[in-house]
């Protein structure tokens, strides 16, 4: 009878406890937190969520110049040599006003049969064209680097685009990511109130698209020239502009 009872006793005290268990897991966020595993962040009870852009702009500090030699010839040989010689010069000019080998990439070469002869198998003219990327590190002197590309056989100005440098990037960047966040808190503030919510604070956030919008000239407008006054290639420039999209969750109680 003792051992019985003994027995019926601690029963009874199992169940106790486990009903206490059970009332300290469920009561408010004392609950939700207890339910998440060692590590990881308590659920939210209540939470907002919003996704806001936010942008920044800058005069850049770097520009890509893209220009291109081309040759036409009856025999792809001529063509190819012709280019050729038109790669030393530009190479050589540029890199004797000041860049390097490495500001100057090769964009695309192409030679091939010209269309307009491919029905007259009896004349046939081939087209060559090496495009090349310069890259300038003084926006200012853009126009004096065509200038040089040109005046060492460079026939065609493609595009010119004014962009930022990676530590530039960075900077711009960084102050996009603030006014994103600055308007993802405004969002929040009014779907709060129109909700009898108060936000308690930011939960999670993440970054989503992000981009650079550089400035580009199709067209370069000359401003001066070789009108014996010696003037360099003038080129508009415009600011460059970093947008980025922020999602933040934020955590809530009621008001």
């Amino acid at each position: 009878m003792d051992r019985k009872l003994a027995t019926a006793a601690g029963l009874v005290l199992l169940v106790a406890l486990a009903g206490c268990a059970g009332l300290a897991g469920s009561t408010g966020d004392a609950g939700a937190g207890a339910n998440a595993a060692p590590g990881e962040e308590p659920a939210l009870d209540r939470s907002i969520e919003v996704t806001a852009d936010g942008e920044s702009s800058a005069e850049p500090d770097r520009a890509t110049i893209r220009v291109a030699v081309t040759a036409t010839g009856d025999d792809s040989a001529a063509v190819r040599d012709e280019l050729s010689a038109g790669d030393e010069s530009l190479r050589a000019a540029l890199i004797d006003w000041g860049l390097t080998e490495d500001d100057i990439r090769t964009d695309r070469y192409d030679v091939r049969e010209s269309y307009e002869t491919r029905e007259n198998p009896d004349q046939t003219t081939y087209q060559g064209v090496h495009s090349y990327a310069l890259t300038i590190d003084d926006v200012d002197a853009v126009g004096e680097a065509i200038d040089v590309a040109v005046d060492a056989g460079a026939n065609e100005v493609e595009r010119i685009e004014f962009g930022l440098s990676e530590a530039g990037e960075r900077e711009v960047r960084a102050a996009a990511i603030e006014n994103a966040m600055a308007n993802a808190d405004d969002d929040a503030a009014v779907l709060a109130n129109a909700s009898g919510l108060e936000v308690t604070g930011a939960y999670r956030v993440s970054t989503a698209d992000a981009g650079v919008t550089p400035y580009r000239v199709a067209e370069s407008a000359m401003a001066g020239g070789d009108d014996g006054g010696g003037a360099a290639t003038g080129i508009e420039t415009g600011d460059v502009t970093v947008r980025v999209s922020v999602n933040v969750v934020y955590g809530a109680e009621q008001a």
